[in-house]
This record gives C-alpha cells, structure tokens and sequence, in this order.
C-alpha cells in the first residue's frame, strides 16, 4: 500500500481530520464515531451544527449496521445501478449508531458508496463510514482539484491525501424516506423521477 494511504488510514483511526480525493470533488472527513472530530469539522468549515453531515461507506453491508434496511425498489434501482458512484441516498437512520452530530438529531442520514478505490480501501480498512462532506468553506464552491482548494482549510487539517477526482460535479442527493423520492440536489447523475 502507498505510503500516503498508509498515513490517511492511521490519521483517521486516531480520530483526526483528514482532506481526499473522491470521485466526483475533494472531500473532508473523519471517523463518524469521534464526536470530538466531527465538531472540528463544523469548525473548520464554518458550518452550522444544524446541518446534517453526509457519510461515506465502503459496502452495502457496512451501510445496513447504520441505517434501516433499504427496500427493494431502492435496491434495484438505486444502489444496483449508481452504487458504487456520485449517488447520495438520504434514508432513515438508525438512532442508535449514528451520533446525534451527524444527522443533526434528525431521523435520517445521507448515506454514499464512492467510486474510488483507495477511498474504500481506507474506510474498510478503519472499519467504520466516514463523514464525507465537500472540502471547503461553508457557503463557497467545491472542488475537484487540490491546487483550488483553500490554503486555510487546508492548513486547517491533520492530513491532506494527495490524488486526483474522477469528476469535477458534486454528486446527486435522492430522499428516499418519502413515497414519491425527492431529488434534493441535482448533481453528477440524472435521474429520471
């Protein structure tokens, strides 16, 4: 394994703050059970704790022991289709295992399968999902290059995962806690409700 994973990997399971590439823009994370971390977060990005925080897991499975089981119709033609890739699916969370931090005590969770291969690898290696929200001041564009990211939020971080982003979008956000799915934010995939 290359050294730089190597180091992103330990950074975050000693529970610090970490800027990656992913597929589709540069992400900022860490463990989703370092509370502590997660309010850093908030922090650096200037972001009101109100805000819910995306997660990022590395298999359906892992996804299953944070929120409740998805229903067939999202199965077959969400996650077998989009997954892993630029589809966010907002859906109920279970309480118990996901910080109220994260979800903003709201009962659902934003919940992703990047397209990216060492980022899998380095959430199956830390055994948990991660957060995964855009790499930048709360209210400013995202990005999908390191050099345009911000020197402050930069200097703000434990580790800095260099690479490169597949895409230059961010990715789509569906809810599907409702009857009729919602598209919340139309990103990197067009989908046709």
């Amino acid at each position: 394994m290359n050294p730089s994973l190597e180091k992103a990997i330990e950074v975050f399971k000693n529970g610090g703050v970490v800027i990656f590439p992913t597929d589709t823009v540069f992400g900022i994370g860490c463990r989703i059970d370092n509370k502590k971390a997660i309010k850093r977060i908030f922090e650096i990005k200037k972001r009101k704790e109100k805000v819910p925080l995306p997660i990022l897991i590395s298999s359906v499975e892992m996804a299953q022991k944070y929120v409740e089981p998805f229903n067939k119709n999202v199965i077959e033609e969400l996650i077998n289709k989009y997954w892993p890739g630029g589809l966010t699916i907002v859906t109920k969370v279970k309480k118990d295992k996901v910080l109220e931090i994260v979800r903003s005590n709201k009962d659902t969770v934003a919940v992703r399968m990047p397209d990216d291969k060492n980022l899998l690898e380095i959430i199956e290696k830390i055994s948990v999902p991660i957060i995964g929200t855009s790499a930048n001041f709360h209210g400013k564009p995202s990005s999908s290059k390191l050099e345009d990211l911000d020197q402050k939020l930069l200097e703000k971080v434990d580790f800095v995962l260099p690479g490169v982003c597949k895409g230059s979008l961010s990715s789509t956000i569906i809810d599907v806690t409702r009857k009729e799915w919602k598209i919340i934010r139309e990103g990197v995939i067009k989908i046709n409700l």
